[in-house]
């Protein structure tokens, strides 16, 4: 008998099994494979701030990183491209880099970079999820987290500002979008009638920046402009996942999207609190400084300073 495969990962909404990319192209492969993943959902790991999630866990491996988990899950036999040729498979993995370097910045920049979004929809939500006093900490840590990605894989020369990257990538993002568009057509999938792992990974980037309801929408306008990868995502949702993660239809998630609304409203007005009482213990008098010896600053201190240098 097969050792027992858990996957750990953030959970869903919006008639998603989850809201995060990566998870969900996890969630996705497993599906096409058949690989039998039991499914844990996060809620107060301190692996959500690093990247780390999703984890499959076995009874002698722990495993993070989509590529890596699908690796795995291929070693196992559980392996949804072994009809693919050759020229598939290279092909699969340059549209992967092409996915990873055009539309994952933009996909973290609506989520977690753009204002709008991380303060009605992203934060709220997240820290609904997180038991508190780490509620306050980690969607914070999380967003930086993005924006620290963003900055050094598109913060380069000539885009030093952050006005700059942001144009450039939304630029990227589209291009990535419309590509994707004309190379699936009017098939069910892309590479014929049986989802592969690009399928997965298409649906894992693609299917949060559709269902998330966003202040800001402007990526998210533009590919629902692209009726052929709408009706990609829909199938995938209505095929494979019936049931969320939590076990609640898509039918029934307007009630759950209702009731997460009015809980983030909430989770807003505490954080709001925190911050307001953080900031009056900052102003309030406090004794002289007293000079201290210099200090070298650590990698991650210069890692800060370097990226309040390319903010405007």
């Amino acid at each position: 008998m097969a050792a027992p495969l858990e996957l750990s990962c953030w959970g869903g909404g919006w008639g998603l099994p989850s809201v995060h990319s990566e998870s969900l192209v996890v969630m996705a492969y497993a599906k096409f494979s058949g690989a039998p993943l039991k499914v844990s959902v996060v809620d107060n790991t301190w692996r959500g701030s690093r990247g780390d999630v999703p984890i499959l866990t076995t009874e002698d491996h722990i495993v993070s990183q989509p590529a890596k988990i699908l690796n795995f899950l291929r070693k196992q036999k559980y392996n949804a491209d072994y009809e693919l040729s050759a020229k598939q498979g290279a092909d699969t993995l340059a549209y992967i880099a092409l996915l990873e370097e055009k539309l994952l910045p933009a996909v973290l920049h609506t989520f977690w970079v753009e204002s709008d979004n991380y303060f009605t929809v992203t934060k709220p939500w997240f820290a609904s999820r997180i038991p508190f006093p780490l509620s306050l900490i980690l969607p914070g840590r999380m967003s930086k987290g993005a924006l620290n990605r963003i900055i050094l894989t598109r913060g380069e020369p000539p885009l030093y500002h952050l006005r700059e990257v942001e144009a450039q990538i939304y630029r990227d993002a589209k291009e990535c979008l419309n590509l994707l568009s004309n190379r699936l057509g009017t098939s069910q999938f892309f590479f014929g009638d049986s989802p592969s792992t690009l399928d997965a990974y298409v649906f894992g980037f693609l299917a949060p920046l559709y269902k998330v309801r966003f202040p800001k929408v402007q990526l998210q306008e533009h590919l629902k402009q692209l009726s052929n990868l709408c009706r990609f995502c829909d199938d995938i949702l209505n095929t494979y996942f019936r049931l969320s993660v939590g076990g609640i239809s898509p039918a029934g998630q307007e009630m759950v999207d209702a009731n997460l609304q009015k809980l983030t409203q909430l989770v807003n007005k505490e954080s709001n609190l925190i911050e307001k009482m953080d900031d009056n213990l900052r102003q309030s008098p406090q004794l002289p400084p007293r000079k201290l010896p210099t200090l070298k600053l650590t990698p991650a201190e210069e890692e800060s300073n370097s990226l309040q240098r390319l903010s405007p």
